[in-house]
């Protein structure tokens, strides 16, 4: 499951710490959330206009973060200023899969378009493993490990870094589908895809644009995810686990629920790992997820089908 790379600390079960422990506890999950709710971003927005749940975004996810360590490798990037490098490129990619892909494999058939998701996670887990093998790789950068002292709380850089990225990506979100045209037809085609092609708008264009844009999410979240965490070529599956959970708890579909949810459930994560210990640190995350399902399926942003 996603851990983010830390020193080792013992604890026992519901040991009694100061507010201050908890208080940075709570701002260090919240920071931590922010990149969860970017993965879910791109997984509530694909389900949002696609009715669809991406099986394949979580091999994406890893893809990202091998194009990440590639690029810092080989080109000596910095994986903050790979964001606008990657960006656009895995919307490419995911425009391209979406309209020569998986929209003709599926021919438009909802239980077809989750196989052939399915069958995508699957070759390209299998094209990583062959690649890179099994071996997990982090890497080495001199502000990995910097802090940032507000004098009542110590709060990881990176994970700083991460919560202003993926707020202004929100933000930049939601101005792209609320004041542009194409963010309109993403709305219209998610609301009647029928009616929306009745007045001339393309809706396997809109359903490739929007399929394009979830995968840059997952691109930039590779970015912010790579100077504090490790990766191997089945890591995606346990962030998308966690932003499965974050969509079920902000509503299916809905962006302004993908952002509060995973700032809820990094903050969860958090003070559960703090009173129970990493290993058991995302019980809550599931207890929460189980919670929701039984008594407030929509979410808490989401409307009745």
């Amino acid at each position: 499951m996603p851990c983010f790379r830390k020193e080792k600390q013992d604890h026992q079960v519901f040991h009694s710490y100061p507010p201050q422990i908890v208080l940075e506890a709570v701002l260090n999950g919240l920071l931590t959330g922010s990149v969860y709710a970017l993965v879910a971003l791109g997984l509530t927005l694909v389900y949002g206009v696609l009715h669809i749940i991406n099986f394949a975004h979580g091999a994406l996810l890893t893809l990202a973060m091998f194009a990440v360590l590639m690029v810092h490798l080989g080109l000596g990037l910095d994986p903050y200023l790979a964001i606008p490098v990657l960006t656009p490129l895995f919307f490419g990619l995911g425009y391209g899969l979406q309209r020569l892909v998986i929209g003709p494999a599926s021919r438009n058939d909802d239980g077809s378009i989750l196989l052939v998701t399915l069958g995508l996670s699957i070759i390209l887990e299998n094209a990583l493993l062959a690649v890179f093998r099994s071996d997990t790789r982090a890497l080495t950068l001199d502000y990995s490990f910097q802090v940032v002292d507000l004098g009542f709380a110590l709060l990881s850089l990176p994970r700083v870094i991460g919560f202003g990225v993926a707020i202004l990506v929100a933000v930049v979100l939601w101005a792209v589908l609320s004041l542009t045209d194409t963010g309109k037809a993403i709305r219209a085609v998610a609301k009647e895809k029928l009616g929306a092609a009745l007045v001339g708008i393309d809706v396997r264009h809109i359903y490739a644009v929007t399929f394009g844009l979830g995968t840059a999410c997952i691109a930039i979240a590779a970015c912010l995810l790579m100077p504090s965490f490790y990766v191997n070529p089945r890591v995606g599956n346990a962030f998308v686990l966690v932003a499965f959970t974050v969509v079920v708890l902000g509503g299916m579909g809905s962006i302004p629920g993908a952002l509060i949810g995973g700032l809820a459930i990094g903050a969860v994560e958090s003070l559960c790992g703090l009173y129970l210990g990493e290993s058991l640190g995302q019980i809550g995350i599931f207890v929460i997820f189980i919670l929701v399902l039984l008594f407030r399926p929509t979410g808490l942003f989401g409307a009745k089908a």
